[in-house]
């Protein structure tokens, strides 16, 4: 049975309908499935792009979940302001049987827009070093914003464990930055 029976082609021209049709039915046979698996290759590529970018866009929520957590460690430690330092250090002092010589306010000083610090210098005279320690110790895990600026010990000459003391403490205080003011509405007459 022939494909062309019912058609006036000449047997050339049937021949060459015949090799045009197989040609066509390779190139489907052969085409058809090499096509998809490109076009399915170009999803796949815009797909781990895809995936690649989701995978950023978690790494950074990671990033910003850390950055958040110290922004909020810094406002938690400057949420109160630190106490009056002279009076401050001489009870802490006095908690570790130290006596304070004398103590110097020196003037606040702004630390950028958001910071400013304030900075006093005591003197302990004939002090051990153990109640020393123990006050600095005290200082620095109060949970206040202070820390220790200056240090200098001077051995006093035939008496054991006993020094001569000059601690420079300073308190950093977080100024609220200015909010702003919500502009005025007018009436339009």
């Amino acid at each position: 049975m022939n494909f062309f029976e019912g058609t006036r082609l000449s047997p050339r021209d049937q021949r060459s309908a015949t090799i045009g049709l197989v040609v066509l039915g390779v190139l489907l046979v052969l085409g058809l499935p090499i096509g998809l698996s490109v076009l399915a290759g170009g999803k796949k590529a815009e797909v781990e792009a895809l995936r690649t970018a989701l995978s950023d866009v978690q790494g950074a929520r990671a990033k910003v979940r850390d950055r958040k957590s110290r922004e909020d460690a810094v406002a938690s430690r400057y949420a109160k302001r630190a106490p009056a330092l002279a009076g401050f250090l001489e009870q802490s002092a006095r908690s570790q049987k130290l006596e304070v010589s004398d103590s110097v306010d020196r003037a606040e000083v702004p630390h950028g827009k958001r910071y400013s610090e304030r900075n006093t210098v005591i003197h302990f005279k004939k002090a051990g070093m153990r109640p020393i320690v123990k006050f600095i110790e005290g200082l620095e895990q109060g949970g206040q914003a202070v820390t220790v600026s200056r240090l200098n010990v001077r051995k006093r000459s035939g008496e054991p464990d006993s020094y001569d003391v000059e601690l420079g403490v300073s308190a950093f205080d977080r100024n609220e930055a200015p909010k702003a003011a919500a502009p005025d509405k007018k009436d339009g007459k």
